[in-house]
């Protein structure tokens, strides 16, 4: 009877905890199946069991408090207890707690235990600890598995020895890790030895791998490419095709910023086509690398074509095509797609803050540089370290010094960047000794210089035309081993072009054990300001014959050489195509350049026509460059017509304009016209610039104005101009005075022009340095017609080489001749 009882009991008993289960929520009801259900499959103690599925359902809800509460109340734990909660406080980012449990666990630890807390060390850059703890787990005697390897090693960077990554590998080789099934295994091997700079393992390790997938091809291309490698990275990729392994989004991204790095659009195209057909230009990250390999290029219609034809944008889209449009000078393109992605809802963190910054610095606009400023500090991001560098830049190139070194000294941590910012800025606004004295500053920081710093300082040598202090730089950059990175090696042909040793540069260029596009383009400039329009045009011919694609820059150099010389021609042929031949869209500067070069040889019709079919207004310099054609060929009519379109422009970058009218009525006797001009530029408030010539004697810049006898030797200077100009006048020179804008009498008008700022510092080279030796000069104006007569006789008279570099090029004087042929 009692028996009888009892059961029936039991039966009401398990009547009523199912229809208790039927009454809870669907989800309830599965979790307690799901529980169940693993009771029975592993036989675990069933209170415990059940009480660490409760315990992971916490964590995963985010309450890790209740499920510690939980945890602590268990009266038997087991391993998967302690490692469920290990696990759930490092995904909370609790690390502390997490080791606290981890090192009261005396024994019981699993490779489970070891790996979840080796995961988040290395997850965290925090590799000293992960490794500690792999060789800890080891000691113990347990095993590590195929998921720790996994774990540990992806994340490594070069703070990692390579002695570390081997003895994991050798571990991994031990215990039969290296080969399939485990390719996991093998690829994060190559990632490891990737990110060490050991593309060389990589390499060993690669080819080790039986069979392959294409993680394994991606992680080796992507490695090339980091690296530089970018060929290795492109046959790479023909191999994985060639192998019947299938590209993948990661394989186009990779491979596409390796023909970025290559600069071969040709290549770049097909892999675009490539993409195309594969389906993965749908992809928006794929989009964004063909995006930037067409930027890449100057092809800004075609990336903004690209642009609007991809199905997915997000902030990267818009950051790439913002900057496209930014390098190509379209300023207001660039800033009414800025003023479109804030109305799009993106993080606004992931504005692209320092392209916009650097558009108002290019601009010198202080006002739109605070508003950027204020909308960076909104969104939290001007603590982002290229922000940050970029508002230093901005401020120092609005002349905002003040400013820039404040935000430069709250930088949380001033790198070699934002030191390369402040110096730029003042090297750009000609303080040049100014930015000199502060790289001296960063190297006592015990900062290294990079490629930006070194062509910041190279610029500073090059404006100063201080050969003696470009060569100091040069040694310099030999004994800091960046003598081989092309950017550096680029800079001093650059720098010893502009201090006018046209030979060191040439000679520099032929020693680069590697060149890129800009290291031609650096000695096309040369040849090009140094007045050798044949040779410039054959560097060009020879760039391409050598594989590289010119870009704008390119082209740009190839017009100024053919400006410098008159070749109209080959100047138009270059001109028209750019856009036909090597698709870049020509830039202001590129009209500029046309002008100039139909304007000089007094081809005003055309000129006028390519004004009006321009896609932008005539800007500045474009009205300046008609307005110096006019003052050559004495077309006053057409001058006064870019005077007035000059005068009526709301800044001016300074007298230049004004000047040039005075002088052209001043030729031409008409004195009340030229009086009224200069009139109307002091009522402005425009102030003309003084002329400037400077030499280096003996390590250091002597600088002249005109008339300025106030040098320590200016009796020695003005009797060595009057002993020259008595010997030139008997080779057959006549002042010019119409260089005079003046209305004086003819002998003060002769006096005048001896003490112009370049014959003073001619006259104090030739008292200072021994005979025979080359004499440099610079200038920061324009030479006038009178000089450039007299220099050519001085350097037929004392028998030596003078160069003169002016505002627009330079003039070797030799023999009585100028490497202008007079055609400047």
């Amino acid at each position: 009877m009692t028996r009888c009882y009892c059961k029936a009991n039991e039966a009401r008993s398990r009547t009523l905890a199912t229809l208790r289960q039927l009454r809870q929520p669907a989800p309830a009801r599965f979790f307690q199946t799901r529980v169940d259900a693993r009771i029975i499959k592993t036989g675990f103690d069933t209170d415990t069991c059940r009480s660490n599925f409760i315990v992971e359902d916490f964590l995963r809800r985010g309450q890790v408090s209740a499920a510690r509460k939980l945890y602590d109340e268990m009266p038997h734990k087991n391993v998967v207890s302690t490692n469920t909660m290990i696990s759930g406080y490092v995904k909370s980012g609790d690390i502390s707690s997490a080791r606290e449990l981890f090192d009261a666990m005396v024994e019981g630890r699993t490779v489970v235990t070891w790996t979840i807390l080796m995961g988040w060390y290395a997850g965290n850059n925090r590799f000293d600890e992960a490794f500690k703890l792999f060789r800890e787990m080891c000691r113990s005697y347990t095993l590590p598995d195929h998921v720790t390897f996994a774990t540990l090693l992806p994340g490594c960077n070069d703070s990692v020895s390579e002695n570390t990554v081997g003895q994991v590998h050798g571990f991994a080789v031990k215990l039969g890790f290296d080969r399939n099934p485990f390719l996991t295994v093998c690829n994060v091997l190559v990632k490891s030895y990737c990110e060490i700079g050991r593309r060389d393992l990589a390499f060993v390790v690669f080819e080790q791998i039986l069979e392959k997938d294409s993680v394994t091809f991606n992680t080796l291309i992507t490695g090339y490419e980091k690296d530089g490698l970018y060929i290795e990275a492109t046959r790479l990729f023909l191999e994985m095709q060639r192998s019947g392994h299938k590209p993948s989004d990661f394989t186009f991204s990779g491979v596409l910023k390796a023909v970025v790095g290559l600069h071969d659009f040709s290549l770049g195209q097909q892999l675009h086509g490539s993409a195309i057909t594969t389906g993965f230009s749908n992809d928006v990250a794929v989009g964004n690398q063909i995006l930037d390999f067409y930027s890449k290029h100057d092809r800004v219609l075609e990336t903004r074509n690209l642009f609007n034809e991809m199905p997915e944008l997000d902030f990267v889209s818009y950051n790439v095509v913002i900057s496209s449009y930014s390098q190509a000078e379209q300023y207001e393109e660039s800033l009414e797609l800025f003023r479109e992605m804030q109305r799009m809802g993106f993080d606004r963190r992931n504005f692209p803050f320092a392209t916009v910054l650097s558009i108002a610095a290019n601009l010198s606009s202080l006002q739109m540089g605070r508003q950027i400023h204020c909308q960076a500090i909104v969104a939290t991001a001007d603590s982002i370290p290229h922000v940050g560098n970029s508002l230093v830049g901005m401020y120092a190139k609005c002349e905002m010094f003040e400013e820039a070194e404040l935000i430069f000294e709250s930088l949380s941590q001033q790198s070699t960047v934002s030191w390369t910012a402040l110096i730029s800025g003042y090297v750009q606004k000609g303080l040049h000794g100014a930015g000199l004295k502060l790289f001296t500053k960063m190297r006592g920081a015990s900062l290294r210089a990079d490629q930006s710093t070194f062509a910041t300082v190279l610029r500073a040598s090059a404006s100063l035309a201080s050969l003696s202090l470009g060569k100091q730089l040069h040694a310099f950059i030999i004994r800091s081993g960046n003598l081989e990175n092309v950017f550096s090696g680029s800079g001093l042909v650059d720098m010893y072009a502009k201090c006018g040793s046209i030979k060191d540069a040439v000679q520099v260029f032929r020693e680069m054990p590697d060149r890129n596009v800009v290291s031609w383009n650096a000695l096309i400039s040369a040849y090009a300001d140094n007045g050798d329009g044949e040779a410039a045009i054959g560097a060009f011919t020879d760039m391409i014959h050598s594989g590289h694609q010119p870009d704008s820059v390119s082209v740009l150099g190839v017009l100024t050489a053919c400006s410098h010389c008159g070749f109209v021609e080959q100047g138009t042929e270059y001109f028209q195509g750019m856009s036909r031949i090597y698709g870049i869209t020509p830039g202001k500067k590129h009209y500029a350049c046309m002008l100039d070069l139909l304007g000089r040889n007094g081809r005003f019709a055309e000129a006028e026509k390519l004004m009006r079919e321009m896609p932008f207004e005539p800007d500045e310099i474009m009205w300046s460059s008609v307005l110096n054609a006019c003052r050559i060929h004495k077309n006053q009519g057409l001058a006064e017509r870019a005077a007035e379109k000059l005068f009526s422009m709301e800044k001016l970058r300074d007298a230049a304009a004004y000047v040039s009218m005075s002088n052209i009525y001043a030729a031409s006797g008409e004195w009340e016209s030229s009086s009224r001009v200069k009139k109307a530029m002091h009522e402005r408030g425009i102030k003309k610039v003084t002329a400037n010539s400077w030499v280096e004697v003996n390590h250091k810049i002597h600088v002249f104005s005109s008339n300025d006898q106030t040098h320590p030797r200016g009796d020695e200077i003005v009797r060595k101009i009057n002993e020259l100009t008595d010997e030139i006048e008997r080779q057959g020179y006549k002042p010019d005075t119409s260089c005079v804008g003046q209305d004086t009498d003819e002998q003060t008008k002769i006096e005048s022009l001896k003490l112009h700022s370049e014959r003073l510092a001619v006259a104090f080279a030739l008292i200072s340095t021994p005979e025979g030796s080359p004499i440099v000069v610079m200038k920061n104006l324009r030479a006038c017609r009178d000089c450039h007569a007299a220099i050519k006789l001085i350097s037929k008279v004392v028998k030596r080489e003078i160069t003169v570099r002016d505002s627009s090029r330079f003039h070797h004087f030799r023999d009585g001749l100028c490497s202008c042929r007079d055609y400047w």
